[in-house]
């Protein structure tokens, strides 16, 4: 633990001056620019995205070798922690873990029978150890927003502290057709992105309530493979063909810069950490309903960690007394990029994409608009104000 703790990343400084288009001058270049942004990645970010993704399937058992598993944590009996989809892979382990060091743990759950039925699991198996868990389940269901603010309401009226929330929760239908929620945004984009983004918010007074605290999401390397066009989240404008791969590395991008700017508006007073991080290639559900053929490939060749293996990261990025102190750095620096937590537990660096400012600006914007806040919901809810969303009871 003290290598991952003690390790530092470079880096980058963001990048100031004019754009190259700028440079260049004339409307037409310009117009030729925004056209390229707007259709994905430039084969050069496209080749450095596949490399990021390969380098970390391939040598992640190698980097986190330092590390044990379980990942030991530290006493967590005062931590209240609400965790997102824990009835299978990672999100059960991150449950379990954080309620067998003594945390106050809520299952966010679309099947609360299932969860419930895992609960009984647990406590028959700590029954001869003494240790009581104390766990509950509340339902939540990231493809109906109406869900996700009623949970968030529910929640704030208990007037409980929040000490950690994991938005784990999320989808990769890989090979699957391009379907909506009844909300009407692209599956992948709610579930992974949309979802996450308005119960972070929503939740902010209970956080508030429980600082210091953290709000963690649970990314993916691939998000190096993302492209986001605030304008066409849903990708059915036609100058993207889209595919479950382009849904899904584009909804871990505007996680990350949702999160960034998040990281950035939310005042040091508030005393809350905003992390992302990456689980390493994971054998999980996922990686189950792959075709045979990549399952194979899957399985012999890539170095795959279990989930018990796959959740250190975000049971570091929640636990570790050092990382508040890391988030407060990166505050401190201007940096333009939150937390982000590698497969090792050593703080890792997003993708080229995630250090837009001013991409991450329109698409907090746009995300904010598409789940029903106002602009400036973040300044009011730290102010203590009220804050309407069109989502849920109201």
């Amino acid at each position: 633990m003290d290598e991952g703790n003690s390790s530092k990343s470079e880096w980058r400084k963001w990048p100031g001056g004019e754009t190259q288009n700028q440079a260049a001058g004339g409307c037409e270049a310009e117009l030729r620019s925004t056209e390229k942004m707007k259709s994905g990645l430039g084969w050069i970010e496209w080749l450095r995205g596949w490399w990021c993704s390969i380098h970390e399937c391939l040598f992640q058992r190698f980097l986190a070798r330092h590390l044990q598993n379980p990942l030991p944590l530290p006493p967590a009996n005062e931590l209240t922690c609400i965790v997102t989809g824990t009835t299978s892979g990672i999100g059960l382990q991150i449950a379990r873990q954080l309620a067998k060091a003594g945390a106050h743990v809520v299952m966010a759950v679309r099947r609360p029978n299932v969860a419930q039925d895992l609960i009984k699991q647990w406590q028959s198996e700590g029954s001869g150890m003494h240790l009581p868990l104390k766990i509950e389940v509340m339902e939540l269901d990231l493809l109906s927003l109406d869900s996700v603010a009623r949970f968030a309401e529910a929640w704030n009226a208990r007037m409980r502290p929040l000490h950690v929330l994991i938005n784990n929760a999320g989808m990769f239908s890989f090979g699957g057709p391009q379907k909506f929620s009844k909300d009407g945004y692209e599956e992948h984009m709610q579930v992974n992105h949309l979802a996450p983004a308005l119960l972070s918010v929503l939740l902010l007074p209970s956080l508030i309530g429980g600082s210091p605290s953290r709000i963690v999401n649970v990314n993916s390397v691939m998000h190096h493979l993302g492209f986001v066009d605030e304008e066409d989240m849903n990708v059915v404008s036609g100058r993207r063909k889209f595919s479950s791969l382009v849904g899904y590395a584009g909804s871990k991008l505007a996680q990350v810069t949702f999160s960034n700017i998040l990281h950035k508006r939310l005042p040091a007073e508030a005393g809350i950490s905003v992390l992302c991080v990456s689980p390493g290639a994971v054998y999980t559900n996922v990686a189950r309903h792959l075709p045979r053929i990549l399952h194979t490939a899957y399985r012999l060749i890539i170095p795959y960690f279990s989930p018990e293996e796959g959740c250190r990261s975000t049971l570091f990025a929640a636990t570790d007394p050092q990382v508040p102190e890391y988030c407060k750095l990166l505050k401190s620096n201007d940096c333009p990029v939150c937390a982000f937590i590698s497969p090792d537990c050593r703080p890792g660096n997003p993708s080229e994409a995630a250090h837009d400012l001013e991409k991450a600006n329109k698409i907090w914007e746009k995300t904010l608009a598409m789940v029903g806040l106002p602009s400036d919901c973040v300044d009011k809810l730290v102010g203590g104000y009220e804050v309407r969303c069109r989502y849920g009871a109201h």
